[in-house]
């Protein structure tokens, strides 16, 4: 059956869209930090494997960095235990980095190779345990005391932040054209493991690698004014300036930095986009308009 010359037409104009951004950014370094309502939802599931499958095709370098908090939490109900949170992070005993480790490590991140491998990539999953390759220490969080100036240390358990990247996994990995899946889970000096942050375990590999691009899913369009209006092409200096006037807050305030990190780290872009938009991963990257917040080191 002939194709409708409407139709025809708007395929065409999409291909041509995309080739400008295809052969700018062939053999480069794209990070995704793979989260939010993407991870959960079957379509979007399937459509962020596609993407990735598609990015590796057309001869892009894709590393998938992702997360798990709400699997965690759904398996920690069933064992009957309960989580508690400081400052946006899971307190992490023994008993929990266990889950973590169960969760991150096996089932969520083998969901994720699966889902690329059935449309035709090549991926492996491995956490920073694999040859060490993320090396971490606790995170030491002080809180003012009450009625007090001082400050008390409070302990986290098993939390922890990247202190280096060891890239030697990565870069074989990606000469042998498999497409690597990262559970943010590092391994400390004396051989403990510790629960990490997966934005920051993005950031923190996109700078090691000297990405093009360090792209964040989220449950929300991006960066939004106060007027819920989205905004982009956002230097250094405009996130500072929405951070202090309040524009930026809450759990954005994490990504944001984790974004200036990687921008003050070498990396060429940041992009906060909409993980609950079909193919977001494509349209941002091959689309004039894209579909989140670009940030750029300017």
């Amino acid at each position: 059956m002939t194709m409708k010359k409407n139709t025809a037409h708007q395929i065409a104009s999409v291909l041509t869209e995309a080739l400008p951004y295809i052969q700018r950014f062939k053999n480069k370094v794209i990070v995704v930090k793979f989260g939010g309502n993407a991870m959960i939802d079957d379509a979007l599931k399937h459509s962020f494997a596609r993407d990735i499958v598609l990015m590796k095709s057309v001869g892009l370098t894709p590393i998938v960095v992702h997360g798990g908090g709400p699997q965690i939490g759904n398996l920690l109900t069933k064992l009957g235990k309960t989580s508690d949170f400081i400052d946006g992070m899971r307190v992490t005993d023994s008993e929990t980095m266990d889950v973590v480790e169960m969760v991150l490590g096996g089932l969520v991140n083998k969901e994720i190779v699966n889902l690329i491998n059935q449309h035709g990539g090549k991926a492996v999953g491995l956490t920073g345990k694999d040859g060490n390759f993320i090396r971490a220490k606790k995170i030491k969080l002080k809180k003012s005391a009450i009625d007090s100036e001082a400050f008390e240390l409070i302990d986290l358990g098993h939390v922890g932040e990247v202190t280096s990247i060891d890239t030697a996994v990565l870069n074989m990995l990606n000469a042998s054209d498999f497409i690597p899946v990262i559970a943010p889970i590092g391994v400390g000096d004396d051989g403990e493991s510790y629960n990490i942050n997966a934005d920051f375990v993005a950031g923190k590999i996109a700078e090691k690698l000297n990405a093009e691009k360090l792209i964040l899913l989220t449950n929300t369009a991006g960066i939004l004014d106060k007027q819920g209006e989205l905004l982009t092409g956002l230097s250094l200096k405009d996130i500072d300036n929405l951070i202090a006037d309040g524009t930026i807050s809450s759990g954005m305030i994490p990504k944001t930095r984790c974004a200036t990190d990687a921008l003050k780290g070498g990396v060429t872009s940041v992009h906060i986009i909409d993980g609950r938009v079909e193919h977001a991963v494509l349209l941002e990257l091959f689309t004039d308009q894209g579909v989140g917040t670009l940030l750029l080191n300017r």
